[in-house]
């Protein structure tokens, strides 16, 4: 994967938006094959134009870039949707 960051396309930022309003717990499972489990908490674009998925686990809050995301799954019952496939659904 190249360091340019890649924008996220609007209708798939979406989800990430719901998420963060909801304050979901969500299994996040990265491109590189890391995974994690975690509460949606909010959204940043740094000065770079570089976009951040912010969440909270038992060790605190982290910011992970948006391409490097491969999906999200909702581990709420109530939720609105189900997985969600980030990677590779770029602009």
């Amino acid at each position: 994967m190249s360091d340019a960051y890649q924008p996220l396309s609007c209708d798939l930022y979406d989800y990430l938006e719901i998420a963060c309003m909801h304050h979901y717990r969500l299994r996040i499972e990265l491109v590189d094959g890391g995974e994690l489990q975690a509460t949606a908490v909010n959204t940043h674009t740094a000065p770079s134009k570089e976009e951040f998925f912010i969440v909270r686990d038992n060790s605190g809050e982290q910011q992970l870039r948006l391409d490097h995301l491969l999906a999200i799954t909702p581990l709420d019952a109530y939720a609105s949707f189900g997985r969600v496939l980030l990677g590779n659904q770029h602009c």
